[in-house]
């Protein structure tokens, strides 16, 4: 008996060693997944000193872990925090660009306006006097029209300008024929002769379709920034899904529960949660790219033929030049206004000679010469503008079908490309052996880390993606030089935030899983509690061959 006592005595100090050694790992395993927990402001009280039992865990690997009930639940509102705030630093970027160059582009093209209306007033009143500041309303309300035109978009540009030039034709008709009395029905006869007398010259023509061109090119422009930063703030508000929520977790989180709290997830691991997560933005790249194409075919307009500020600037000396044309080819014009609208009525002797006097034009205006630019507006030029917005728009193109990639090229999210053996895969610290899915709604189907529902697009992003398709086809009307009619789509692309996918029924932000999900997860919880006990079999066979060992030697 006093034989056999020995093998016994090895076998008890041998288990208790392993035991004690076992508890002294744990203790020392959860410590910092304890203090990183409190650091993120939550109760360390959640947090357990040792590795505890984990069959308590929903959706991280159960097994021995570090963390509890509460501390799986705080984590998993966490996590969604973590990635929401990841995408918009991403999209906020790219709002705030679209943001500020279109505030930029509507601060000039004001001023340039301002500048324009400034500069023909001061020149008209040097150059023609009191007969300007009797008729200054008629060249005020070209300028209110055209501003009316930029801000509203529901001015008819063919129409106001051939009414401004009627208009002028009937001011200008009375005072080189100022011995003649004339009737409005008279003047609406006059003003019919527009056309066919050509009493300004080719100015009229050039310069209707100089400014309409160039104004529903600038318009379009703008309205086009203005879109793109409407449609980046409304797509990058993501709220994850019930599914998306679970797997967010389990990559960012539940690492912290097997003690790997250094230990970031695999690059593809990440790659495949977002495009899971991020499907219906996916969706959004198609018609982005086009409409990124479209505003880059505007912006080479608006540097060449239908560049506003080269019709702008010098609007005073064209106009001027209409007027001096008149003036030269007056007699020919009234004598073949006479024949076409019948002889006028004289005016008593003592009114004509004092309006003859009065209807004198004696000056004209500088010769204009294009290289001569007065001061830019708001600072800055067009070119200088559209130059640095076609930069920015080329930076942009293919943004949402590459957001995946840049959220976990954040190093807050996963590891690097280099580093895909030493990272978290989902279960343990290990290579991720799964293909990287593609981006979009449509091929979600086979995404081993994130269960999409493939047949719910999201209404915002449905919508976004009419908005865009809408300004792209009034981006190639502007191209071509036709003018557009401009509608609030505000209302149209509107919601609450995008990702989703339960707009008409309530979002289960709870962390569920069905039957099947349940019996998958106990399969690979069952794998890793297994996992986890291996890590003692070394132990137990080590004392199972000391014992072995010893009772042959006393058998025989």
């Amino acid at each position: 008996m006093a034989r056999v006592s020995l093998p016994a005595l090895l076998c008890t100090l041998a288990v208790l060693s392993a035991t004690l050694l076992a508890a002294e790992l744990k203790s020392k395993s959860c410590s910092e997944v304890r203090r990183l927990y409190v650091a993120k402001g939550f109760n360390k009280n959640d947090a357990p000193l040792h590795e505890i039992n984990g069959d308590h865990l929903k959706i991280c690997p159960q097994g021995y872990t570090c963390c509890s009930q509460e501390m799986e639940e705080k984590y998993s509102l966490q996590s969604k925090d973590d990635f929401k705030s990841v995408v918009s630093e991403q999209c906020n970027h790219l709002q705030a660009i679209f943001a500020s160059r279109y505030k930029k582009f509507d601060e000039f093209f004001k001023e340039l306006l301002e500048n324009a209306e400034k500069s023909l007033n001061d020149m008209f009143v040097k150059t023609y006097g009191h007969l300007y500041t009797q008729n200054a309303e008629l060249f005020k309300d070209l300028f209110v029209e055209l501003k009316r035109y930029y801000v509203a978009g529901n001015v008819n540009l063919e129409e106001m300008l051939n009414d401004f030039w009627a208009r002028l034709l009937e001011r200008m008709f009375r005072l080189v024929n100022s011995q003649y009395h004339f009737t409005d029905e008279y003047l609406e006869c006059v003003s019919k002769y527009t056309e066919q007398l050509k009493p300004f010259g080719d100015v009229p023509r050039k310069l209707k379709l100089q400014v309409t061109r160039a104004f529903v090119a600038a318009r379009t422009f703008a309205q086009g920034l203005a879109v793109a930063r409407d449609v980046v703030g409304k797509v990058s508000v993501v709220n994850p899904t019930a599914q998306c929520a679970q797997a967010l977790l389990k990559m960012i989180y539940c690492s912290h529960c097997r003690g790997l709290v250094t230990v970031k997830p695999c690059y593809n691991y990440c790659s495949n949660i977002m495009r899971g997560c991020l499907a219906n933005q996916g969706d959004l790249d198609f018609e982005w790219n086009n409409f990124i194409d479209a505003m880059l075919m505007v912006a080479e307009r608006l540097e060449g033929p239908f560049n506003i500020e080269s019709v702008m600037d010098p609007i005073d000396v064209k106009i001027s030049d209409a007027i001096m044309n008149m003036q030269d080819n007056s007699v020919q014009v009234s004598q073949k206004v006479f024949q076409g609208c019948g002889p006028p009525k004289p005016l008593p002797a003592g009114r004509i000679s004092r309006s003859i006097s009065e209807s004198a034009f004696s000056a004209r205006f500088r010769p204009y010469h294009p290289e001569q630019r007065p001061t830019t507006a708001a600072g800055t030029s067009l070119d200088r503008l559209v130059t640095d917005v076609k930069e920015k728009l080329k930076q942009a193109k293919k943004f949402w079908s590459s957001l995946p990639s840049s959220v976990c090229n954040d190093e807050r999210m996963a590891a690097g490309n280099g580093n895909e053996d030493d990272c978290w895969n989902g279960k343990g610290k290990s290579r991720y052996l799964f293909a990287v899915t593609g981006n979009g709604l449509a091929n979600q189907a086979n995404n081993p880390e994130v269960q999409v529902d493939t047949s719910k697009p999201d209404i915002v992003v449905l919508r976004q993606i009419m908005a865009l398709r809408v300004m792209t086809s009034k981006m190639k009307n502007a191209y071509n030089g036709n003018d557009v009619d401009f509608f609030d789509i505000s209302d149209e692309s509107s919601g609450e935030g995008s990702g989703s996918g339960c707009e008409y029924q309530q979002c289960p932000w709870e962390l569920e899983y069905n039957a099947t999900d349940f019996a998958g997860k106990n399969a690979n919880d069952k794998a890793d509690s297994a996992g986890a006990h291996a890590r003692a079999q070394p132990y137990l066979l080590t004392l199972f061959c000391i014992c072995f060992l010893v009772m042959q030697r006393e058998w025989r």
